[in-house]
Order: C-alpha cells, then sequence, then structure tokens
C-alpha cells in the first residue's frame, strides 16, 4: 500500500513527519509518496539519521500557510505540497493521502482534487475521543459551520460505519447533540435530523447531551462543525488543565511524592488513554478516496498512528459501504 504525505505539513514538520513516515514503514509495511522539497528532506534525514528506504520523494518548494484562506489551495497554491499529494490520490498515484497542515485547505483541497463520494453533501471532519469505556466519534469537529438535517444525517451514517469497521464497535449507538434528551429539545436542524436519522441503516438513539459524552452514552456524536469544534477544543483543555491539577497536587511535598508512587500506573494509564496520538488523526470522511487529517502539532508517534488509520480506512473499505449504505437510504425514501 501506497500512502501519499504532505511532508511539509503542521508546526513540527518536517523533521517528526519523516520520523513518523520511517517508523511506519517499519511498523506497517507501507510504502510512502512524501511530497516536499528533495534537498531539505535528504539534509535532515541526513542529520537525524532516519531511514528513506520506502519513501519515494516527489519534489516540491512550495507550502502553503495555515493563516491563509483554504480556498487559495485551489487558486495561488495549487502548486503546493498539500494540493500535489491531493492530485496525486486523485489520480490514482497512491491508495491515502495524509497531512498534518491547515484544516481548512485540507477540506477545500480533497473537495475539489479527490471530490465527494456521489451523494454526499458536505465531507466531514470526524475524530475519537477517549471517554470512561473506551472512546466516542465526534463528526463533525470543523468542516462545516453551518450544516443542513441531511447533512447531519450522513455524518451519522459514515460516523457509525467508521466506528464499527476501524474500531471496532459492533452495532454503534449513534447520537444528536442537543442540550436536552427530550424529542422536543433543539432548534429545527437537530429536530429535523433525528428524523432522518431514524430512517437510516444505523442505531441511532436520539438526543444526547454535551455532559453524558465523557461518559460514553453514545459511540457517535454527531453536531454540526461548530459545535464540534468547541466541544473537541474544550476537551482538550480540561484535559490539559486536569493534567497539570494532578502534576501540583503530587509535587507539592515529600508526602505527595510519595502517594504518587503509590498510583503512578493508574495515573500513567490515565495520560495514555488521553493522548491523541494514539488515535493518529481525524478521518475526512465522505471523499471518494482516505483522506487523513493529522493533529497540527503531531510528533513522530502521532504522525505514524495517522499512517496507520489510512492504511485500516483503505484497507477496510469503509468508502465502498459508505456508498452502499447511501444507497440503501435512497432506495427507502423512494
Amino acid at each position: 500500500m501506497r500512502i501519499i504525505v504532505d511532508v511539509f505539513g503542521g508546526d513540527k514538520a518536517p523533521t517528526e513527519i519523516l520520523k513518523g513516515c520511517a517508523m511506519a514503514v517499519s511498523e506497517y509495511g507501507v510504502d510512502i509518496l512524501a511530497c516536499g522539497s528533495e534537498k531539505v528532506i535528504h539534509e535532515v534525514c541526513k542529520a537525524e539519521n532516519i531511514s528513506l528506504d520506502h519513501i519515494d520523494i516527489t519534489n516540491i518548494d512550495r507550502v502553503i500557510p495555515v493563516d491563509i484562506d483554504p480556498t487559495e489551495i485551489v487558486k495561488s497554491y495549487d502548486d503546493c505540497t498539500m494540493a500535489v499529494g491531493l492530485k496525486m490520490l486523485a489520480n490514482g498515484e497512491g491508495d491515502a493521502f495524509v497531512s498534518a497542515g491547515s484544516t481548512g485547505a485540507v477540506v477545500v483541497g480533497a473537495s475539489l482534487y479527490v471530490k465527494r463520494i456521489k451523494g454526499i453533501k458536505r465531507a466531514a471532519l470526524a475524530t475519537a475521543i477517549p471517554c470512561e469505556n473506551g472512546c466516542y466519534m465526534l463528526v463533525d469537529i470543523g468542516a462545516n459551520k453551518e450544516c443542513r438535517p441531511e447533512m447531519l444525517a450522513q455524518f451519522g451514517i459514515m460516523g457509525s460505519l467508521y466506528m464499527e469497521n476501524i474500531l471496532g464497535v459492533k452495532n454503534p449507538r449513534v447520537g444528536t447533540v442537543n442540550i436536552g434528551a427530550e424529542d422536543s429539545k433543539g432548534l429545527e436542524l437537530q429536530k429535523d435530523a433525528n428524523a432522518l436519522l431514524q430512517q437510516a441503516p444505523i442505531q441511532f438513539i436520539g438526543n444526547v447531551e454535551p455532559r453524558y459524552l465523557p461518559f460514553g452514552f453514545c459511540d457517535v456524536a454527531v453536531c454540526d462543525g461548530f459545535t464540534g469544534n468547541v466541544i473537541l477544543k474544550l476537551t482538550e483543555g480540561l484535559g490539559k488543565w486536569f493534567a497539570g491539577e494532578l502534576k501540583e497536587i503530587f509535587t507539592q511535598g515529600t508526602i505527595s511524592k510519595f502517594g504518587y508512587l503509590c498510583v503512578k500506573n493508574g495515573v500513567n494509564g490515565f495520560k495514555e488513554k488521553m493522548d491523541y496520538k494514539e488515535y493518529g488523526g481525524a478521518p475526512l470522511m465522505g471523499i471518494r478516496k482516505p483522506v487523513i487529517k493529522a493533529h497540527g502539532s503531531s510528533d513522530a508517534r502521532a504522525f505514524k498512528n495517522a499512517i496507520r488509520q489510512a492504511k485500516e480506512y483503505t484497507e477496510r473499505g469503509v468508502i465502498q459501504q459508505i456508498e452502499h449504505s447511501l444507497a440503501l437510504l435512497k432506495a427507502k425514501e423512494n
């Protein structure tokens, strides 16, 4: 399997990205097509002792800035590492694409170069968030600030298929993020989306209040991208705050440090559970070919796992299953 990688996307590019690629080659047996400056890549790999075995390079010097209008990827930056990589994916030169670059540019570039699955209104970003009994998938987390009911219904179908095929959750419970559990709660968006989700070929459980998400009340939480992005960033912030509070508690004195030794394994286990690096990245669901958006601050381990995610997304035929589910839903409507 050949994974196309935007080597210069992300806060820690290209060093950590290249390290992650080398780790993925070693652990998962994939081939990498690295998009980026050949000169810089060779210099970094030599300085950091990174193997380029099974890593081919497509020489590209331009990189799209993270703070630029995402639509520029198809205008003045159509020759950047991200754009060229997405074009190569569309042309069949690789099986999947991974980038830690601009989220907006990934969404726009994938939608316009690789194209959406027939029938999908909008592509959606999804991510796995740790919870009490494992994790739940939050979709959308920022690709679409404003949504229509049919978009949320499609997010639920795609999220359900991803959870079952990639994360191994049988018959995932899909819920709509809302201010209350009652059917009467929410705006017209949530009410109309719920009516569509009830007809979808998934296990829909209705509304779920955000305060119950950390307790695993659902396996897939569906919402518009604005709401999802707020939930994601609040969760990340609370996690960092909690970790800081724990550190302060356990470093106050000798007795506290001794107490830490007694619970060290449990604390480390909790930290590992909350570590986004284990999940890799966010699949851009609804695109015709696998596209994974890695976290902007990904280190080598996080990026390696994003490549693993791309490999599994491809091997398990999630895109084909989304197409099949949409066909079933359309037939049911007719």
